[in-house]
Formats: C-alpha cells, sequence, structure tokens
C-alpha cells in the first residue's frame, strides 16, 4: 500500500512541464486489454504496466524523445527501453527494438516491431512506464480527452434548450 501511495503522489507531484508531451505508442484506437495494478509492496504480485491490444508486426512509436537505454532480450522476450529527458523511463514489450542502446529517439519515431510472446491470451504490447524504481501507470503520459456533452435523447443538437434558453 506504501508503494503503490508514493507512486499516485510522485505521479501527482510531477509538475505538467516535467512529463513530455506524450505521443500514443500505437495507432488510435488504443485498445486496453488488462489495466495498470500496482502491487501493494515492491515484490509483490501486480501488472507493472498496461497491455494494448495489437497485431503482431505493428510498428510501436517512441512516445517521447529520449535515449534508448535497452535494446534486446530479458528472460526471453525482446524489451526496448527508453530514458526520457525528465527521469521517466518508458518500456515496451514484446518486441524487436529497431533501435541500438545510446541512440537518441524523437517523439513519433518507430523504434520497434510487436513480436509474439506476450503474456496476453492474444497478442498484445506491455507498456511500462518508471520514475527511478517505482512503477507507474504508462497512461497518465497521455493527453486525457476532453469531456464532451452530448444532446440528451429527443433533442435537436442544434438548438439550445429552454431552461438555458430561457436564462439569457
Amino acid at each position: 500500500m506504501t508503494t503503490l501511495l508514493l507512486s499516485l503522489l510522485l505521479a501527482l507531484s510531477l509538475p505538467q512541464s516535467a512529463v513530455p508531451a506524450a505521443v500514443r505508442p500505437l495507432p488510435p484506437p488504443l485498445s486496453v486489454v488488462r489495466w495498470w495494478e500496482p502491487p501493494p509492496t515492491p515484490y509483490a504480485a501486480g501488472h507493472r504496466g498496461v497491455d494494448l491490444a495489437a497485431p503482431v508486426g505493428a510498428e510501436l512509436r517512441a512516445v517521447a524523445a529520449g535515449r534508448v537505454h535497452h535494446a534486446g532480450p530479458v528472460a526471453g522476450r525482446g524489451v526496448l527501453s527508453l530514458a526520457l529527458p525528465n527521469g521517466l523511463r518508458t518500456t515496451y514489450e514484446p518486441v524487436r527494438p529497431l533501435v541500438v542502446e545510446g541512440e537518441e529517439v524523437t517523439a513519433g519515431q518507430v523504434v520497434a516491431v510487436l513480436t509474439e510472446g506476450s503474456h496476453c491470451p492474444e497478442p498484445c504490447l506491455h507498456w511500462g512506464l518508471l520514475s527511478g524504481e517505482a512503477y507507474l501507470n504508462p497512461l497518465t503520459l497521455l493527453a486525457r480527452p476532453t469531456p464532451r456533452l452530448l444532446p440528451g435523447p429527443g433533442t435537436d443538437p442544434g438548438t439550445v434548450p429552454t431552461a438555458a434558453a430561457g436564462a439569457r
């Protein structure tokens, strides 16, 4: 519980300028197969990232400019890790990296191709985010959608509701 709380406080305390304007790692729409489920303690079970549905062979993009921290196998799976200028690190697996360790990358650059071997029933990208040793929800890097109110049933979207019209 302490790790979760510290991770959330860290994410909330980052100034908006410290978090880069992120690019989606896959083309829209993003389809989350499994959400981020942080463990209650550093060594407990949990899901330290999000799984995004994608076909094998999908091109993966750098979510922000940075430097390749690691590009190669980890425990039999291809992994790509990018160090971002603000101290964050984002990870992608299972992949075939198209970049090499130490290489500078730009936001939106194709950096890897999704391969087989994910832990999902169907092919998926496991996308992670770290700040030091603390895992964060990578979806927090993406711009939040702007809420829109839709017209109610039976209303004409081009008209102003009566209550609002009387308030003019």
